[in-house]
Order: structure tokens, then C-alpha cells, then sequence
């Protein structure tokens, strides 16, 4: 997996935006706080009415900041890792650019990504492009191109392909475990997948 360098986690720490790998495309990673997240916002030319996901090491290490229900494990491991992003109840509202009281949250597969989550806790998961740019493959490269210094790059070839399947999961007390699950944007599992795991499941 390798150590991520202690510059990378340099600029994280004063809230600067580092550029890495995932299991799909390249991501930007700030901490979840307000001056970071304006720094990454900046950078990528992004509206402010769009939110990023939070990408975590593990389902656990997500606990920190939104309510995991028991099954939410389960589901992702029916699943390839990285292939499914949950939308959780934050504990506390946060920073409206993170979804605010809803919460998008990736569990990485890509062993950097990983890595990186696992020495700094949990950091921003979207595209290292600016808004519009169609992405580059190379985390290298997508950080070069926007400027970023090596010292705030994780390198690593990125394998491309579709992204996560987003799945909303709300507290729902018609239902049996007490939460509804439902597709908020199709990615690499189909939606009849992951519908057809709940009634098996759930």
C-alpha cells in the first residue's frame, strides 16, 4: 500500500488540495472544513451549489461524521469495493458544499486512496479536473495541469471507466430495518443490482 509522503499530508494539514488516485479517475482531496474546501472549490471552477463526496479508508471511519446503519456494511461488500457510494444522515449538519445534513460517502479501493484516508482521516473524493475539463487519467498529470506542486500529488495511473452507483439510504419507519434505499445516480452496478440485493437483503 506505501506510506503517502509527509509533504502530502503537509498540505492537507494547512488546507491545500492534494491530487491522487483512485480505483476510477483521479480525485482532489482538501479535509472537510471551510477554508479548505473554498481552496478546492477555487481550484476546480465549481459551483458551490454542488457538493463532493467524502472519501473514507473504511465504512467505520465514516462513523465520525454520519450515522452507518448495520446493513450498510453488507451492501458494500455485496459489491466490487468502491462501486457503491452511500448518501448517510450527517450526526451534525456540515459545510452545505458536502451535501450539508446528507452526506455522500465513498469507501476507497484504490490502495493510495486508501492510504492517504487511513494517515490523515476522512478527505474530499471528486474528479482532479477543473469543472467542464474532461478528466486525464494520470494523477500526476490531472495535478500538474492545475497547477498543483509535486509535494501535493500522489502519483499514481488511474484505470478510468464508469464511476460509483450512488445509493441514498433515509430513515424510513414503514420499513422493516427502519431505512429506505434508493438509486440517485446509476454507475458501475446497475440499479436492478443493487434493488435485486435489498430484497434478497434487506
Amino acid at each position: 500500500m506505501g506510506e503517502i509522503p509527509e509533504a502530502v499530508l503537509d498540505t492537507l494539514r494547512a488546507d491545500g488540495v492534494v491530487a491522487y488516485p483512485t480505483s476510477t479517475l483521479p480525485g482532489l482531496a482538501t479535509l472537510p472544513n471551510a477554508t479548505a474546501l473554498d481552496a478546492l472549490y477555487a481550484l476546480k471552477q465549481r459551483s458551490a451549489n454542488q457538493p463532493v463526496s467524502l472519501g473514507v479508508a473504511s465504512l467505520q471511519q465514516a462513523k465520525a461524521l454520519v450515522d452507518v446503519p448495520d446493513f450498510a456494511q453488507r451492501l458494500l461488500d455485496g459489491f466490487e469495493r468502491g462501486a457503491l457510494t452511500l448518501i448517510l444522515d450527517a450526526h451534525i449538519p456540515l459545510d452545505p458544499r458536502l451535501g450539508g445534513a446528507r452526506v455522500a460517502v465513498r469507501v476507497f479501493a484504490h490502495p493510495s486512496a486508501i492510504a492517504l484516508a487511513e494517515a490523515i482521516g476522512p478527505v474530499t473524493a471528486t474528479s482532479a479536473n477543473i469543472a467542464g475539463e474532461p478528466p486525464l487519467q494520470e494523477a500526476e498529470a490531472a495535478g500538474a495541469h492545475l497547477g498543483l506542486m509535486s509535494s501535493a500529488i500522489v502519483p499514481g495511473m488511474c484505470p478510468g471507466g464508469m464511476g460509483s452507483t450512488f445509493v441514498s439510504i433515509e430513515k424510513a419507519h414503514d420499513s422493516p430495518s427502519g431505512f429506505s434505499v434508493s438509486i440517485m445516480r446509476e454507475g458501475v452496478i446497475p440499479t436492478n443490482d443493487v434493488e435485486t440485493w435489498m430484497l434478497k437483503n434487506h
